[in-house]
């Protein structure tokens, strides 16, 4: 498997994270989930054409903790009024994601054999994330957690691990050779497993449905690093500029413990 050594890595950094916050600053802990549609910034089709953007679409689910230190769970009282703690948040998930991948656009339209080659190819990216990310509140969380404002906007940076097992095949037979492949793609599909870090960055809002929930909806930007192969696929060709990437619109729900 590839960079193995990034999930030790990433293990012992969200350990070090825990037990220096538990240790300093004291927490309460916040669990939810989250679901939603995947767009696949992919190899599949062509850049920034519609079509690609719209149709290579699938669907997330997540599980998440959080760390609120604006509230103590050791004494059931709210913690020192300090920036910090009333306006930052640690968040850890773990998320799977599924997304069936086409070759779409002008090209895969063509009356041609490279246009009936990509037609005919299909893809899969399955991908399991997991890692963590902080989130900075402008608005104060003692605030919201008492019931003043409504909506709690937020702002959030952070680190995954990523496992990824891509498929890739083709109506007209075995992907590799002239006959089924497109050109720049011979010798250029690999669908074994492999590791990957997501640097994640999170723009969203909860808005509060009783004193112990919240809805949460955001719309997140995960950038796979190391690898260009979380679909399968890296052409050597203009369309191959970037790693892949997926944009994450989610709606979840959040209960305070």
């Amino acid at each position: 498997m590839r960079h193995s050594h990034k999930q030790v890595t990433t293990v012992l950094f969200l350990l070090t994270i825990m037990t220096v916050s538990n240790a300093q600053l004291g927490f309460s802990h916040e669990l939810g989930f989250i679901t939603g549609p995947v767009a696949f910034q992919s190899d599949y089709g062509e850049r920034y054409d519609f079509d690609t953007n719209s149709g290579n679409v699938g669907i997330g689910i997540g599980l998440l903790h959080y760390m609120n230190f604006a509230y103590r769970d050791d004494c059931n009282c709210y913690s020192a009024d300090k920036y910090w703690n009333d306006h930052f948040k640690i968040r850890s998930e773990i998320d799977y994601h599924v997304t069936t991948l086409n070759h779409l656009g002008a090209e895969a339209d063509e009356l041609s054999l490279g246009g009936l080659q990509l037609r005919s190819m299909q893809g899969k990216a399955r991908v399991f994330e997991a890692g963590a990310q902080v989130e900075w509140y402008p608005l104060s969380v003692r605030d919201f957690q008492e019931g003043g404002p409504k909506i709690a906007p937020y702002v959030g940076f952070g680190a995954h691990y990523v496992n990824y097992r891509p498929e890739a095949t083709s109506t007209l037979g075995p992907l590799g050779n002239p006959i089924t492949t497109f050109p720049t793609f011979i010798d250029q599909i690999d669908t074994s497993r492999g590791n990957a870090i997501a640097l994640v960055a999170d723009l969203g809002f909860r808005y509060k449905i009783s004193p112990l929930s919240d809805i949460l909806i955001s719309s997140k930007w995960h950038y796979y690093t190391d690898s260009n192969f979380v679909d399968g696929l890296s052409p050597n060709n203009l369309n191959n500029r970037s790693n892949d990437s997926i944009w994450w619109f989610n709606v979840g729900y959040i209960f305070y413990l």
